[in-house]
């Protein structure tokens, strides 16, 4: 069954980083100069609250001002993909209330991750709670694929009772699992489900077989090579960009993503609001940033890059 039109477009999204003051809350000016430089730097969309931006370790009132502190800034909400899964339905129910008030694109919704071996009908079951007590037509909501960290896989036969139930709120999924045969499949059985890779990785691979896109950590720094890909994907001289841009992330993996990202951003713009973390996330140590920051040496594109948020720094004075 089609899927209405969405708000949210197509294309590379980052999984934005929250800046964070030394006593831990939310730097709210800085997100907003963050987000409008992705925006303008190759995204087409952004994350808010998902895994890269601590989402799980901040209130639900924390998440709520930290959405309508960055609309307020300008920042199109209609760009914006909203992690509001949380452990309790009625937190969930809560943020989603809010995310739609405030006229976000679509909900990005973990499972309830802190009871693990649940059956797909209690998950059934958490996400029609959600639906209905949400009780709103707008409502678009993204399944979140993040077995490795949440414990919860998203099974076919959940999928499709999802959709075949509520076909126009349930009209996406990011697959952050690493596995190119699962998202290939997902793009196969679920034609009209929008499904977004959870890394650049495949986000060449992803076009050509109908996709939507990628959402991804790393797009915090690698956005503009991201958005140039997305831009002529169907030309063909992108694959050599395309294998750059693999490798630019597999220079990350080896890290915690979320640390190492943070500690690039520090080094790079030489402003250490980027070191602060909440725990129990830590900033990456001297010896692996010095060997990630080698490592990222070797691409082409990264002086671009570097250049680009070098610019970034110097024209964002609230940083």
């Amino acid at each position: 069954m089609p899927q209405e039109k969405n708000p949210l477009p197509d294309g590379v999204y980052a999984a934005t980083l929250t800046p964070l003051k030394d006593d831990l809350s939310v730097h709210h000016d800085a997100l907003a100069a963050h987000c409008r430089w992705l925006l303008n730097n190759g995204c087409n969309g952004i994350v808010l609250l998902g895994s890269t931006g601590e989402a799980n370790s901040f209130a639900v009132h924390e998440r709520i001002q930290l959405l309508d502190a960055l609309v307020e800034s300008g920042v199109s909400a209609h760009h914006l993909l909203v992690g509001t899964g949380c452990c309790a339905v009625p937190d969930t129910v809560t943020l989603t209330k809010h995310a739609v008030q405030r006229k976000a694109g679509g909900v990005l919704v973990l499972p309830p991750f802190y009871y693990k071996h649940v059956s797909d009908e209690g998950l059934f079951a958490v996400f029609d709670q959600i639906i209905q007590q949400v009780g709103d037509s707008s409502l678009k909501i993204y399944l979140y694929h993040f077995p490795q960290t949440s414990g919860i896989p998203f099974s076919r036969g959940l999928i499709q009772r999802l959709i075949a139930v509520y076909p126009h709120t349930v009209v996406g999924i990011k697959d952050s699992g690493g596995d190119w045969n699962n998202i290939k499949t997902l793009c196969a059985d679920f034609p009209h489900l929008r499904v977004f890779a959870g890394s650049e990785k495949f986000l060449l691979d992803i076009l050509k077989i109908g996709g939507t896109g990628c959402i991804s950590a790393t797009t915090n720094i690698t956005c503009k090579l991201a958005g140039e890909i997305y831009a002529r994907w169907q030309s063909d001289d992108v694959s050599d960009l395309q294998k750059e841009l693999t490798a630019m992330r597999k220079a990350f993996e080896p890290y915690p993503l979320l640390s190492a990202l943070k500690r690039v951003m520090a080094e790079w713009t030489n402003q250490p609001i980027w070191l602060n973390l909440r725990p129990p996330h830590t900033i990456l140590g001297e010896n692996e940033t010095a060997s990630l920051l080698n490592a990222l040496k070797a691409f082409p594109h990264i002086q671009k890059i570097f250049s680009e948020i070098q610019k970034k720094a110097n024209t964002v004075q609230v940083l």
